[in-house]
């Protein structure tokens, strides 16, 4: 087992390097940067004084320098002006909008973001996995039909459609605003436990909001796996045997159905933060989503750099964390890596 965790670490470096460089590139695709741009706007009105200190402050930052270049310099292995010493060291530039370093710009709002997508995803299979185990068991029962119903719903219903829905019931039954990721007491402040308690109330409507198309999904997935199993010849045999069903079903076709119900681990991180971008906007989350969307736009590199980064490394530790529940769950994985090497 040790011989395969040290294997996935291993494979986690370069792929983290290949999204590093998949990051830059996209963030450089568009013609020209941030301070280009500004200096195009200043010349149109007539601004040369400060155009000229906008030049030199792009000379400054190395953003005249060619791509592998910057590239190097954003990734700490070669040395770069400005003092500025690269993200492996733990650097993450200078936010060009905001005129502050980059960390001091993302670090309340990944830490939110990093909070209200690891509650969703403990959301998604608290409630995913009793009703896809009740939905197969129970198979064409009134509650499999209910369910499945609500599933479908939950699947065609977009989740920013359904914040809004929320927000406006909440406003208009109950006279309070639902939006936000905590009072308005707390913006601003640094972390305590007001502003904890504040946080954890605030992030239930977001969770529903964010997790009831991935709850749908995985109580599909999960039902249909689980059906599939209980149809196989060794299910029928230990029935005839007197096996008791609860036991039955805990020991053996229930643990197989749960390997593509935890290797979804994974690709539901992505899920999350993909759609919680939009649902962050409609509810006025301090979340990365909204902030990531406009660094694209505005072409402010080393923030949507750093944020690109920081969440395809979410995105990575959750296929990481899916491959070592799946190794637990079902012993032919490790040992079919064993036999490999």
């Amino acid at each position: 087992m040790f011989g395969y965790v040290v294997q996935r670490v291993l494979i986690m470096i370069p792929t983290l390097l290949v999204v590093s460089i998949a990051t830059f590139v996209i963030i450089q695709a568009p013609p020209g940067d941030y301070l280009s741009n500004e200096i195009a706007e200043l010349l149109e009105q007539g601004d040369k004084a400060a155009a000229e200190k906008l030049e030199f402050l792009r000379k400054e930052f190395g953003l005249d320098k060619p791509m592998l270049e910057q590239y190097a310099v954003w990734l700490g292995v070669w040395p770069g002006t400005n003092g500025y010493s690269g993200i492996l060291q733990g650097d993450l530039g200078w936010s060009f909008e905001f005129q502050q370093p980059v960390l001091d710009v993302v670090g309340d709002r990944l830490l939110l973001s990093f909070v209200l997508n690891f509650v969703t995803i403990l959301f998604v299979y608290a409630v995913s996995f009793p009703i896809g185990v009740y939905t197969a068991v129970r198979q064409y029962s009134f509650g499999d039909h209910a369910m499945t119903f609500v599933g479908y719903i939950g699947l065609a219903t977009p989740n920013f459609l359904l914040a809004l829905i929320l927000l406006f019931l909440a406003k208009t039954w109950f006279g309070v605003s639902i939006g936000g990721l905590m009072d308005d007491e707390f913006i601003g402040q640094p972390m305590s436990w007001d502003k904890f308690v504040s946080v954890m109330q605030h992030l239930v409507v977001p969770v529903i909001v964010i997790g009831t198309s991935g709850t749908a999904g995985m109580i599909r997935r999960l039902r249909a796996n689980l059906l599939d199993e209980l149809q196989k010849q060794y299910v029928v045999t230990a029935r005839t045997k007197g096996m008791r069903p609860t036991r039955l079903l805990i020991k053996y076709p229930l643990r197989m159905a749960l390997n593509p119900f935890v290797a979804d681990i994974g690709n539901l991180l992505p899920q999350m933060i993909s759609g919680s971008a939009i649902v962050a906007v409609v509810m006025s989350l301090p979340t990365s989503g909204p902030m990531l969307v406009h660094a694209l736009q505005s072409q402010d590199q080393y923030l949507a750099g750093s944020f690109l980064l920081f969440l395809s490394f979410l995105t990575v530790i959750g296929m990481f964390v899916s491959d070592l529940l799946l190794a637990v769950l079902d012993p032919r994985i490790r040992l079919g890596a064993e036999a490999g090497r």
